[in-house]
């Protein structure tokens, strides 16, 4: 069995990976790089990590870099900015949905935990998801704070993640909270997902450690 798991520079979706880590033999990490929309640190962060976790998990470990930063151009530049996490998350998926069909790998891991932050509220899941048919698994869902930094301390991931970097500029002043399905739709028809997708998984990176 292979997972994909959408992996940040941030402390949450390390640690998500791990604990998966241990129900696969085979697990692929895919990390949205946001340039212009974040600077070379978070992406030096983001290796700095995944090296580590590749040393930290038994079964085969690869690693893939697909550039994000043209969705969240052409989504700020054409669509209402309230729906720039949702959408984001939308897109992360649908990377990982197309490594997951090449690779042959059954389910994607993201790090949520419920209500966390704007793109973590219950409806705001439920928009990301129906964006593939791949199930999602969210091992964090219902863990706090304090449980996530823990286990990132104890695998050693959390000094990586609290490295220096910019924050993502594109995240919106006001982001939507409980963002309906169809609005969300109304907005991507603004723009070709399907080709934008296509672009970042054709220019993805294939990284070796």
């Amino acid at each position: 069995m292979k997972f994909v798991s959408l992996i940040s520079s941030g402390i949450d979706s390390p640690v998500a990976t791990y604990l998966l880590s241990k129900k696969t033999e085979n697990m692929l990490l895919v990390h949205g790089d946001d340039r212009p929309f974040t600077d070379d640190r978070e992406l030096e962060n983001f290796i700095s990590i995944a090296r580590h976790l590749k040393k930290k998990i038994s079964g085969s470990v690869k690693t893939f870099i697909v550039p994000h930063g043209n969705a969240l151009s052409s989504y700020k530049k054409n669509c209402a900015n309230r729906f720039t996490c949702v959408f984001c998350k939308r897109m992360l998926v649908r990377y990982a949905e197309k490594i997951a069909e090449r690779e042959n790998a059954v389910a994607i891991i993201m790090g949520d935990s419920l209500g966390q932050v704007a793109s973590q509220t219950l409806q705001n899941l439920r928009v990301v998801e129906q964006a593939v048919s791949l199930p999602i698994l969210r091992p964090l869902i219902g863990l706090d704070k304090e449980d996530v930094i823990r286990i990132a301390k104890n695998i050693g991931t959390y000094d990586i993640s609290v490295l220096p970097s910019d924050g993502c500029t594109a995240v919106p002043s006001k982001p939507a909270t409980r963002a309906r399905l169809e609005d969300v739709l109304t907005e991507e028809k603004k723009i070709d997902v399907n080709k934008i997708v296509d672009q970042a998984i054709k220019n993805a990176e294939l990284i070796s450690f």
